[in-house]
């Protein structure tokens, strides 16, 4: 329960909620925030859980309501407005943490408008720099297979980096070509695995791939089932996705944009372009709501104004 469990340091002697040091974990793996970003995050919550505590409320009781309070009550202490939007973003992004991790029905913070700041809509990768990304991962090494096979999957299926770690060799549905994946709030479903995902997949499990990884001794239980193994044979982490794709993005030239979330962003993005249902994008990625996925269609609206703009004539 976000209010209940207590780990990490704050301000003051204040600690955060355990949810809240998941959330702020889950910012520095898989969206790659910067430590002064993650900094301003933290204390941003303190105040905000400090503040719900002197209301009797927890991050699962909250009303859109109480989070305006807690807004006027930032302004009232003389936080100008860049500041109270920061803390507004960084209490959405934990109650959608929350919701998508199941521990909510719905996200309070959706009622919270803030007038007057721009939407930031999630980055996508062009088609184009995504094809850049996959070729250097070309080679024959089991660790180009391997980094191949991760984004081919981050990018063909859309799940998250937490998904494709937790993946083990029985979740392949080889009959049916769909890949076994389990979700946030560990709610299980079944993504389509064919085409470029799954030829990178089958590669990378043939001879020169996994197998010469594995190590002349037994491995413990959990890293012999692995699907992805590290260079130690060992279950890869969210860390070392990180790590390894962020080496092929610096080959890329896209190190300054990227991190692994981005691939999932790419394939909503570019299904929803390309005239993909929304409900069919939802199930895909695994959102608890469809109003999570929907910011997706601004941004292939977005796509689709840039490219009318760029060729039609009268524009």
């Amino acid at each position: 329960m976000p209010g209940a469990d207590r780990c990490g340091g704050g301000e003051e002697g204040r600690e955060l909620s355990r949810t809240s040091e998941e959330y702020l974990s889950w910012l520095a793996v898989e969206r790659g925030r910067s430590a002064n970003t993650l900094a301003a995050y933290r204390r941003d919550l303190l105040r905000y859980e400090e503040f719900l505590d002197s209301e009797g409320k927890d991050p699962l009781s909250v009303l859109g309501s109480d989070i305006d309070a807690h807004l006027e009550w930032l302004r009232s202490v003389g936080l100008s407005p860049a500041s109270v939007g920061r803390a507004l973003a960084g209490i959405r992004g934990l109650h959608r943490f929350i919701l998508e991790e199941g521990l909510a029905e719905r996200d309070p913070s959706a009622e919270v408008l803030a007038p007057g700041r721009p939407v930031h809509l999630p980055k996508a990768l062009s088609e184009e720099e995504v094809l850049r990304l996959l070729a250097t991962a070309s080679g024959g090494s089991p660790l180009d297979r391997r980094d191949l096979a991760m984004m081919e999957l981050l990018y063909g299926t859309g799940m998250r980096v937490s998904e494709l770690t937790a993946l083990s060799l029985g979740d392949q549905r080889y009959d049916a070509g769909l890949l076994r994946v389990m979700g946030k709030g560990s709610k299980e479903r079944l993504v389509p695995l064919s085409g470029y995902a799954a030829e990178a997949l089958e590669r990378w499990l043939g001879p020169y791939g996994r197998p010469l990884l594995l190590p002349s001794r037994p491995q413990a239980r959990q890293d012999a089932e692995a699907l992805f193994l590290n260079a130690r044979a060992r279950r890869i982490t969210r860390q070392g996705v990180w790590y390894a794709l962020e080496s092929r993005a610096r080959a890329a030239g896209l190190a300054d944009r990227f991190h692994p979330h981005l691939l999932r962003h790419s394939c909503a993005t570019h299904m929803l372009a390309h005239g993909a249902d929304i409900r069919v994008v939802q199930e895909l990625l695994g959102h608890v709501s469809v109003a999570t996925t929907q910011i997706y269609t601004s941004v292939s609206g977005e796509h689709l104004r840039q490219a009318y703009l760029q060729a039609h004539p009268r524009a």
